[in-house]
């Protein structure tokens, strides 16, 4: 008998799997897949991350010549969470207000579960060969599926980690690009003798101030996250550290923006004789599915045996999803319809994780058609 996805869910929201410590989870999820008749890797970017697993990749044999297809999921979610129950209330499941509720990404990875469960059970489906992939530290920054080392056969995929109700097709995200800046003045004591240091914390902010972030057009965000600096109230702040980033679906928007940061800095760091230094980083490279690409093709016509209405859409976030399709393979990430991620009111929809399900498994039978 096919397990219930709601019953699987609410397990694996009991089992706490923050970022670097997803081990636990990776130790359930091998057991379980096993038992589902899949072969399951797991890899060693654990020397490379930090956390206690690699990533961790299953396998799942064809009954049908078609071609491979992914699944994805990450395993890690952002706390609290340690000591969560899940509460039910009017077909939503929500944390008990003291916790983050773990459906970024566990919905993704029960619905995983629940197409294997399925697909096992009845075996009159047809499909092709199934992969399954599981992440560590896609909070922090996609850092599991950066340290992949696995060879995959499939090139389409599916993560199961986008935004929006179950028929959402997430095709395009930003690049990403972080921005270490330090701006080095002068110390000298506030009361006695300020004339004779160069405030850091002044540079930065009048720098700031001439720089419009927050979003900037559709395609494109700038933020400035973090500031620190100075060492007390009566001494002329001799250092800032700032953590900004900038993110575009567009390269050259994506580009120049970030040149106006570092430009904008250096001129008012110039003017005021303050070093300025600075660290910049491409996170994660952009994607965009064509619409007429297979891997949407497949899910529109999926959704329309299921009476499900699929609608494209771009987000501003990052998603392993980047990572995949720089590697080779078309992915795209698919609603789930929970809401609120990364807060105390995380919540996930029961009827829309059967549905989510269901509209998997259309897509992988359309893909072996």
């Amino acid at each position: 008998m096919p397990i219930n996805i709601i019953d699987e869910f609410i397990k694996l929201t009991s089992i706490s799997s923050p970022s670097k410590k997803e081990g636990a989870l990776a130790s359930y999820l091998k057991k379980r897949l096993k038992s589902f008749g899949a072969e399951v890797y797991e890899d060693n970017s654990a020397e490379f991350t930090g956390s206690d697993t690699g990533n961790l990749l299953a396998r799942f044999p064809g009954n049908k010549k078609a071609p491979a297809v992914l699944l994805a999921a990450h395993m890690d979610t952002v706390e609290p969470t340690e000591g969560m129950s899940p509460q039910i209330r009017d077909g939503i499941i929500y944390s008990d207000g003291q916790h983050i509720l773990g459906a970024d990404d566990k919905a993704g990875i029960a619905v995983i579960l629940g197409v294997l469960s399925a697909l096992q059970e009845d075996e009159t489906i047809q499909h092709g060969p199934l992969e399954m992939l599981f992440t560590v530290q896609e909070e922090l920054g996609l850092i599991g599926v950066k340290h992949l080392n696995f060879e995959f056969e499939s090139q389409l995929g599916y993560v199961l980690d986008g935004d929006g109700p179950v028929g959402t097709i997430v095709n395009a995200s930003p690049s990403h690009i972080t921005l270490d800046l330090t701006i080095e003045g002068k110390a000298a004591h506030a009361g006695l003798a300020p004339e004779s240091g160069i405030n850091a914390i002044v540079v930065a902010s009048e720098a700031i101030s001439k720089i419009p972030s927050g979003r900037l057009d559709e395609e494109t965000t700038s933020n400035f996250g973090t500031i620190s600096g100075g060492k007390g109230r009566n001494i002329v702040a001799d250092r800032v550290d700032i953590k900004a980033e900038v993110r575009s679906r567009n390269k050259i928007k994506l580009a120049n923006e970030t040149e106006k940061i570092i430009k904008t800095f250096t001129d008012t760091a110039n003017r005021y004789q303050a070093r300025f230094i600075y660290q910049k980083e491409l996170a994660y490279e952009s994607f965009s599915i064509d619409p007429t690409h297979p891997v949407i093709n497949h899910a529109i016509r999926a959704g329309r045996d299921l009476g499900i209405d699929v609608v494209l859409k771009a987000t501003g976030g990052g998603l392993d999803a980047n990572i995949l399709n720089s590697k080779g393979i078309s992915c795209v990430a698919l609603g789930l319809g929970n809401g609120n991620p990364h807060t105390k009111e995380e919540y996930a929809i029961m009827e829309e994780l059967s549905k989510a399900k269901d509209f998997m498994l259309a897509i992988i039978q359309h893909i072996s058609q």
